[in-house]
């Protein structure tokens, strides 16, 4: 199995990119113990359309277009369900017991996602009811990531 982050937006060079990087360097080499092949970013260029919603959908398709055949998505919303590290990690334990070929996080742009978006992922994950920019919430993301991938390996990283 393989883990896709698909986000609207460049991250520019600087300490959140860095930190990104670092996390997701480190949950590919123990992932690559538990059977994930990859954990990769695809960044999508953010919509210019004047208004809210028209960038939402216009960065809906990309997202659509994006996403690999077969995959579980997972979008991440303010309004989604919290869940501990541990659940997090049980999440994608699950997907690749069931065989999955890739488990896809969705993040949304500074507009947050489509309606339509939300309504074709299996799962909707909340990091906080609070609004965090898209550059934080891919950091957070990659932490949790490579301590699920922690968890699942049995590695101390992750105290409970």
């Amino acid at each position: 199995m393989r883990l896709v982050i698909i986000a609207p937006g460049k991250m520019k060079d600087g300490p959140e990119r860095d930190l990104a990087e670092r996390y997701l360097k480190r949950a590919r080499a123990v992932g690559r113990s538990l059977g994930i092949r990859d954990v990769e970013v695809i960044e999508l260029v953010e919509s210019r359309a004047r208004s809210s919603e028209s960038r939402k959908r216009e960065e809906a398709q990309k997202i659509l277009a994006a996403i690999p055949p077969d995959s579980r998505l997972t979008a991440l919303d303010e309004r989604g369900a919290g869940q501990s590290s541990k659940k997090f990690a049980r999440h994608i334990a699950r997907n690749m017991e069931d065989g999955c070929p890739s488990m896809v996080f969705i993040i949304g742009g500074p507009d947050g996602l489509d309606g339509g978006i939300l309504e074709r992922c299996h799962s909707v994950l909340g990091l906080s009811p609070l609004t965090w920019p898209h550059q934080i919430v891919r950091v957070l993301l990659s932490e949790q990531i490579y301590r699920a991938m922690t968890i699942l390996g049995g590695h101390p990283y992750h105290r409970s």
